[in-house]
């Protein structure tokens, strides 16, 4: 029987156990991350905006870009991905295209937030809120595109940072109320405040755990104890990754860089696919 990207992850969230999501920004990253062990990831859109442009997460990623990004990553990995959709790119109607899309690539779930495009990211300046009318379109077209091909909707809103906890709580409720079936309240300032949302709402909820960030990194376990279904961490592989290579190019200035901060070639070659791979082709061989 043949279990969908969304099939898998429905399954996920019925653990009573927290899931632990590393966040990807290309397929070696996602990779790795199924290769460690984890269940499911999240492209990062801050963190696929640095790889694959070089730029910072204020909306200048294009909806075709990003689907071309989670493609290849859904195509990495048989664990399921969420992607991270923005606001839809565009009126209702482009978010019903973006779910769709999202869909096709191979998303497990798809993330619509009610940001002022341009968006950006949750813990930095410059960030505001579409209304509630606005914001409930978005979230009623993803859901309402939802019943046309197999994906979760998780609905996200940032008005915390300008509107208070307050506001945010009641638009979550407001998606759940839609057909929502993932919550995320961005950036709360504190463990109270984290525990009012998983309190206050219905469903599946998710805490993003960014290192340096507006919200408490909390372990794991505190954070199912609050009720938190998914604990998303966005910039970790990314933030390991850039403090390694520029490590390494600053030793590359005094001649050669040291093999501890390497993975050996074997290893390298094991983890990207060289080995199944050649057991692959060897199926292959003229006369077997």
């Amino acid at each position: 029987m043949t279990h969908t990207p969304a099939d898998k992850l429905r399954a996920l969230l019925t653990r009573d156990q927290i899931i632990t999501m590393p966040c990807c920004f290309d397929p070696l990253s996602a990779k790795l991350i199924e290769q460690q062990g984890f269940p499911l990831t999240f492209m990062s859109g801050f963190a696929a905006s640095a790889a694959r442009l070089g730029l910072p997460d204020t909306g200048l990623m294009s909806y075709g870009e990003v689907v071309d990004q989670g493609r290849n990553i859904c195509s990495a990995v048989s664990i399921p991905v969420i992607g991270d959709g923005d606001t839809g790119y565009g009126n209702a109607m482009n978010v019903r295209r973006t779910v769709q899309g999202f869909a096709r690539a191979g998303f497990g779930a798809v993330m619509i937030e009610d940001q002022l495009a341009p968006k950006r990211c949750g813990h930095t300046a410059g960030k505001a809120v579409v209304d509630r009318n606005e914001a409930a379109l978005r979230i009623r077209a993803a859901v309402e595109a939802r019943q046309e091909t197999d994906i979760l909707i998780l609905a996200r809103t940032d008005a915390r940072h300008d509107h208070g906890l307050d506001e945010a709580i009641e638009r979550a409720a407001m998606f759940h109320d839609l057909g929502a079936d993932i919550l995320f309240v961005e950036a709360p300032h504190s463990e109270a405040e984290m525990r009012r949302i998983c309190d206050q709402l219905d469903g599946p909820t998710m805490a993003n755990l960014l290192e340096g960030g507006l919200t408490p990194n909390l372990p794991p376990e505190t954070l199912q104890e609050i009720g938190y279904s998914i604990a998303a961490y966005p910039l970790t592989l990314l933030a390991a990754a850039m403090k390694a290579m520029t490590g390494a190019l600053a030793e590359f200035k005094t001649g050669q860089v040291s093999p501890d901060r390497l993975m050996p070639f074997d290893e390298i070659k094991t983890r990207i696919g060289f080995d199944d791979y050649f057991a692959m082709e060897a199926r292959y061989d003229e006369g077997d």
